[in-house]
């Protein structure tokens, strides 16, 4: 009898086993003649070589089809490992949920919910660096957060950058008490939220303690080469003309890049430009960068922002 160890790296052990094992129990019904001992993201296969070999192309073939539709039920899971070949079929069902973008913790479906969105989505495809600018709950942080970690569990990316520029301290975070992380922290807390809707708490520790996610201020970008990344700057608007060039030229081989930001609400000193409006000017129609303004309709939040924002754009 051999032992194969396989470890799920690139899709949630949930979207397999399913709540309660209800979806492993499935499996092992198609494969009678394994033993399958599910520990977390790893899962141990006992049996025949050939039969181990001929469930790992199977659990391949699953794992495809979950990141190509964002959804592996368990009727879609008993049709496909009752497939004779390895073609999929996409159904009507599992087509409506192109939207998706991935499922987060207990579950929690992460999708595309405005036109904007969706672009977001597709433009990150097909340009290597993307200027997502929109006012206050229009979800263009969380989405490229979400659009981060996809990268990293497909294994399109090794790593994810995170940055904001801490612009209410001026970027000199010497005066604040405690720690680097500590004085960080407040300014970076919505990249956390959005991780944390995304990836298991003891996952998402392990990612920041061997920094394959990394969180820093826009300071600590200078000099810094980034390759195989996935890199995202939010409230970009709050960047100076020269830190903006600084971080766009940071580019690397097999890199991302996301800007986010909100032009009408620049929090630098005054007659200070932003480089935010700069770098939307200068780099208008250049190949592999897109610009996708997101707007009122695009506001994901509580019903009331929306209102808040018309009657202050009302007000300019």
């Amino acid at each position: 009898m051999n032992e194969q160890i396989i470890t799920l790296e690139s899709i949630e052990p949930v979207e397999i086993y399913g709540v309660n094992d209800v979806k492993l129990n499935i499996i092992k019904k198609f494969f009678p003649k394994l033993k399958l001992i599910a520990r977390g993201y790893s899962l141990k296969v006992l049996g025949e070589g050939d039969e181990i070999g001929r469930f790992e192309k199977k659990l391949e073939m699953l794992t495809d089809y979950y990141h190509k539709n964002g959804l592996l039920t368990e009727s879609v899971l008993e049709r496909l490992l009752g497939q004779t070949g390895d073609n999929m079929l996409e159904t009507k069902e599992e087509a409506q949920n192109n939207d998706i973008i991935m499922f987060g913790n207990n579950g929690l479906v992460i999708k595309a919910k405005t036109e904007n969105q969706r672009k977001m989505v597709s433009s990150i495809v097909k340009n290597d660096m993307l200027f997502a600018i929109g006012p206050a709950g229009t979800g263009k942080t969380y989405t490229a957060v979400a659009l981060a970690v996809k990268a990293l569990k497909n294994k399109e990316v090794k790593r994810i950058i995170l940055t904001r520029p801490a612009v209410e301290a001026g970027e000199n975070l010497g005066f604040l008490p405690g720690d680097l992380k500590e004085k960080l922290d407040p300014y970076m807390q919505p990249l956390y939220d959005a991780l944390n809707d995304m990836v298991p708490t003891d996952k998402l520790n392990q990612y920041i303690e061997n920094r394959t996610i990394q969180i820093a201020p826009l300071a600590f970008m200078r000099g810094r080469t980034l390759d195989n990344a996935f890199v995202i700057l939010d409230e970009a608007q709050n960047t100076t003309e020269s830190q903006m060039k600084m971080f766009l030229t940071r580019m690397g081989a097999n890199a991302k890049f996301i800007v986010t930001g909100d032009a009408t609400q620049v929090d630098l000193p005054a007659k200070q430009p932003s480089g935010l409006l700069q770098a939307l000017k200068l780099l208008k129609k250049v190949e592999g960068i897109d610009i996708i303004e997101l707007n009122n309709s695009d506001v994901i939040r509580h019903k009331l922002v929306r209102s808040i924002i018309e009657r202050y754009e009302a007000k300019n």
